[in-house]
């Protein structure tokens, strides 16, 4: 199976939100995905995209033009008034039955070549305590797990 990585078009935004569900079933909230696909291709890319993606395609050797979408990693940009601007990653997705594979990987390498060429010297995300098998995938990056800042939202 040979995997490309590629920046994601508007064409791939059904595949995109079938996969963020199945991340949300296995996060253990399948009913929290509310978003709906006009305001998610809306807000990737309408006229002001405040989202970026990469996509991991398998293609078939044994079907030449058909591919896959097996992964995905979304980002927008984060800014902080002490170090400016930062590559907030909100989700990296790779369907469960492609795991282990490398897909990972490469869209999270992939995503710091894109934070060096747009000048971010920073990636941010957060990962949930439990997730042991994503804790161990950005450990290997020797990724800073900050234990002092507690998450707050607010719903208005």
């Amino acid at each position: 199976m040979e995997i490309n990585i590629r920046k994601a078009v508007k064409e791939d935004c059904p595949r995109l939100l079938e996969l963020i569900q199945e991340l949300a079933i296995y996060e253990k909230a399948p009913n929290d995905v509310t978003v709906t696909m006009e305001h998610f291709v809306e807000s990737g890319f309408g006229s002001h995209p405040i989202w970026w993606a990469f996509v991991a395609e398998s293609h078939s050797p044994n079907e030449p033009g058909k591919s896959t979408i097996l992964g995905f990693a979304l980002y927008y940009i984060r800014y902080s008034t002490w170090k400016g601007q930062a590559m907030y990653l909100e989700d990296i997705i790779v369907t469960e039955e492609a795991r282990g594979k490398g897909i990972g990987r490469l869209l999270f390498e992939r995503l710091m070549v894109e934070a060096r060429e747009k000048g971010w010297n920073r990636i941010i995300w957060q990962v949930l305590d439990w997730n042991e098998p994503a804790i161990n995938f950005y450990k290997k990056y020797n990724a800073g797990f900050d234990h002092e800042w507690i998450n707050c939202s607010l719903y208005v």
